[in-house]
């Protein structure tokens, strides 16, 4: 049996957490078209008769400017470290890029085999360009293989998944079979809520956002009829912040309606991924420059919760 560490590295929207994904066949990051959605190290598990796979996604690469920023960066080095392997994913439509560079740079750094992952392969016209794409980076002499797939259509996928698992030691399983995530419910329940803001707002809020759960409580409901069961009921509160008024005002919209569309399509991810009826409470609160208040940033890393020596 083989098992190990996968680190997920490259620039912002090149569809890291997609391929997470589309790997672990079930949905343990959340995934938008805006760049830098991504802001924690998680991990999500593949585990298969020849062994368990355990990716680590991370944060994209770029120039932090922000506490935030540079929250996002420690993330991608507490991400690479102790790592069995390093896949680099790169987007295959696109030219090369600095936060493409410093990624191969950051991989050749972590001395193990490296894969590079040419993604979106599904939005090319032609496959033609391709080839002389790889030959660009073979020059390099940093990657064992090179991977051209779709992670939004699970393309190639298990081509990548074979070629780590022939690289990976030999070794018993880090996780129980049905682990897949590492990160509490109460984050992915937060995360959830995020991409949904992400996805409803407009292009000036989603950098300035962040949530947290402040109630979560598990009832069950009762049956309307006696020979029915009760329904498991999930409870939640939860509050977004923003940096401006006008940022508040975007969120709620007209007569509260982007508000209310946000909770609506967060209550039916959360659903979706906690397997039951989820009541969902919305507040927005500003808080100015929050993404330069180093304790404010801290205080939504999930490592904390889990009471990591690495948070921070």
């Amino acid at each position: 049996m083989k098992s190990g560490f996968v680190v997920i590295l490259g620039r912002p929207n090149v569809g890291k957490s997609t391929l997470l994904n589309s790997l672990v066949g079930s949905k343990v990051a959340i995934v938008t078209h805006r760049p830098q959605t991504t802001r924690d190290a998680i991990q999500g598990v593949v585990t298969r008769p020849e062994g368990q796979i355990v990716f680590v996604d991370s944060p994209g690469i770029h120039e932090p400017r922000q506490e935030l920023g540079k929250h996002m960066m420690r993330e991608v080095r507490r991400a690479a470290s102790g790592c069995h392997l390093v896949v680099v994913v790169v987007d295959a439509g696109a030219p090369s890029h600095r936060g493409d560079k410093a990624a191969m740079e950051l991989a050749r750094g972590l001395r193990v085999p490296a894969l590079l992952v040419l993604n979106k392969i599904d939005l090319l016209k032609s496959k033609l360009p391709l080839l002389p794409h790889i030959e660009r980076y073979r020059e390099l002499e940093t990657f064992d293989e090179f991977v051209p797939l779709s992670a939004r259509r699970g393309e190639n996928t298990d081509l990548l998944l074979k070629l780590i698992f022939e690289r990976l030691p030999e070794a018993p399983a880090f996780y129980d079979e049905d682990y897949i995530t590492d990160q509490p419910e109460r984050f992915l329940a937060a995360e959830l809520i995020r991409e949904q803001v992400i996805k409803q707002t407009q292009q000036e809020v989603p950098h300035s956002i962040a949530v947290l759960i402040e109630k979560w409580e598990e009832q069950e409901t009762s049956a309307r009829s006696p020979k029915r069961k009760s329904i498991p009921m999930l409870r939640l509160s939860a509050t977004i912040y923003v940096e401006r008024a006008g940022q508040k005002g975007i969120m709620i919209g007209a007569g509260g309606e982007k508000l209310k569309q946000i909770g609506t399509f967060a209550r039916e991810q959360l659903e979706i991924s906690f397997g039951r009826k989820v009541f969902l409470e919305l507040f927005i609160k500003v808080r100015p420059k929050w993404r330069d208040q180093p304790t404010f940033v801290q205080s939504l890393d999930f490592h904390r919760l889990l009471g990591s020596d690495d948070a921070g």
